[in-house]
């Protein structure tokens, strides 16, 4: 196990370390993984009790905007759980992606624009308040492979997926990371292989010292 609180910032705690990426990207995997290495209380994605997930991928019209105030919500909370926690923590995926899924589905024509609207000004008013993550951690995916991923996974709303709609995520996330990065330090991997954890933990640290860039 890394001795983590010992060896950055001389031992202090409460460190926000986020997981990012487009779906299929290995997201989960590497929270629980790095969770362990560095003994990080570890945050997940609500995939079994969220209520409208399968609701949302039979019906994305129908469910869109209660789907993404249902994320938006749960992150939030999540978040605060990070800031008030006396521990280091890790988040699969942060609540600042939430806006690359609302805008594709305004774009998609699943949102109606007015709903778009008053999502981004909530997003803004709740994001405008909460302390940034120290490091994102940014797992670049081919979309291919991400698809890949989600069908060996095997979850059942996911059955659907298309190659297009990976494509377009991944895009999104880019046009993401070019506004995020100037705020936010963002440590970018290719996840295309999966990394030793060892070697990213080192990653993670050389970013939190300040003796790497923003992005690698």
């Amino acid at each position: 196990m890394s001795s983590y609180n010992k060896t950055i910032g001389g031992g202090r705690k409460n460190y926000l370390i986020g997981v990012s990426g487009i779906i299929g990207a290995g997201k989960s995997t590497l929270t629980r993984k790095l969770g362990e290495e560095m003994d990080l209380d570890a945050l997940y994605e609500p995939v079994e009790t969220n209520e409208y997930l399968e609701k949302f991928y039979e019906n994305m019209y129908k469910y869109s905007f209660g789907m993404q105030i249902y994320l938006l919500n749960h992150r939030f909370r999540q978040h605060q759980q990070m800031v008030w926690s006396d521990k280091n923590t890790i988040q699969d995926r942060t609540i600042y992606e939430d806006v690359i899924f609302a805008k594709m589905l305004k774009e998609s024509g699943m949102m109606e624009e007015l709903d778009f609207k008053t999502y981004v000004s909530l997003f803004n008013n709740m994001t405008n308040f909460l302390h940034r993550p120290d490091v994102i951690v940014y797992l670049d995916v081919d979309p291919k492979e991400a698809l890949r991923r989600v069908n060996e996974r095997s979850r059942g709303c996911e059955s659907k997926m298309e190659l297009d709609y990976l494509y377009a995520l991944r895009d999104g996330y880019e046009e993401w990371l070019k506004d995020i990065s100037p705020r936010i330090p963002v440590l970018r991997l290719d996840w295309n292989t999966y990394q030793d954890t060892s070697q990213v933990v080192k990653k993670i640290e050389e970013v939190l010292s300040g003796t790497k860039g923003l992005v690698i």
